[in-house]
């Protein structure tokens, strides 16, 4: 009900130009939801009451994990400010682009982890028909993404002489470039080594580290094991 008034009154008030792009209602409907989940957040850490209490405890009792309330608030603050970033572009006529591929990582990088520990953890043995509502998460992105990607890129205002030269250049050359593979490098490492440390290596250094470092990789929510 809330989103069809939403929807009658953007419709009302700007016609139909905001709904030529079809991304334009997945990111209203979306924010809607990224609403939601703010309030399931604060209502989990006692901000507020009397809200989603029953449908939490009934339909989706895992949002009650550490995991899941900050899930929630990831998807109410930096979601939501993506949607209105988005919308607002789609208003104004301007390229969303960039922004969109951020927002699909961070979904995808987050329902990804969220599904599957719950198939997976402690939580399988509860999971309701409520968790069918997750399933747009993982099919809207994969068309949402497609689109974003077929959109044009915002190119540099630089010379093709510029850009010949810079491109000329071996990586050693480009520091920052370097510096990016660096991290990206140590990063990698980092993760493998966590993702041995979750799978039970037995190695003295990943049986210290869980247990002296990060004991909460061992949580049988099993969302530290997916991610």
């Amino acid at each position: 009900l809330v989103l069809a008034i939403l929807f009658s009154i953007i419709f009302f008030v700007s016609g139909v130009s905001h709904f030529q792009d079809p991304l334009f209602c997945v990111f209203v409907v979306f924010s809607f939801t990224s609403v939601v989940d703010l309030i399931i957040s604060l209502e989990e850490d006692g901000y507020i009451s009397g809200f989603m209490e029953v449908y939490v405890r009934e339909g989706e009792p895992y949002l009650r994990t550490a995991h899941g309330i900050m899930v929630c608030y990831w998807d109410g603050i930096v979601h939501y400010g993506l949607y209105l970033a988005m919308i607002a572009a789609i208003g104004q006529r301007k390229s969303y682009r960039n922004l969109g591929l951020f927002w699909l990582g961070s979904l995808t990088m987050s329902i990804v982890v969220f599904l599957l520990g719950n198939l997976i953890g402690k939580y399988s043995s509860d999971l309701s028909p409520a968790f069918l509502l997750n399933l747009p998460y993982v099919l809207i992105p994969i068309w949402a993404g497609a689109r974003l990607f077929q959109q044009p890129k915002a190119l540099p205002c630089l010379s093709p002489e510029k850009v010949a030269e810079e491109q000329r250049k071996h990586l050693y050359q480009r520091p920052q470039d370097m510096g990016l593979v660096l991290v990206l490098l140590l990063t990698a490492a980092f993760t493998f080594f966590r993702g041995m440390v979750v799978l039970d290596c037995p190695a003295d250094s990943c049986f210290e580290y869980i247990y002296q470092h990060e004991p909460y990789l061992r949580d049988p929510v099993s969302y530290p094991k997916v991610q």
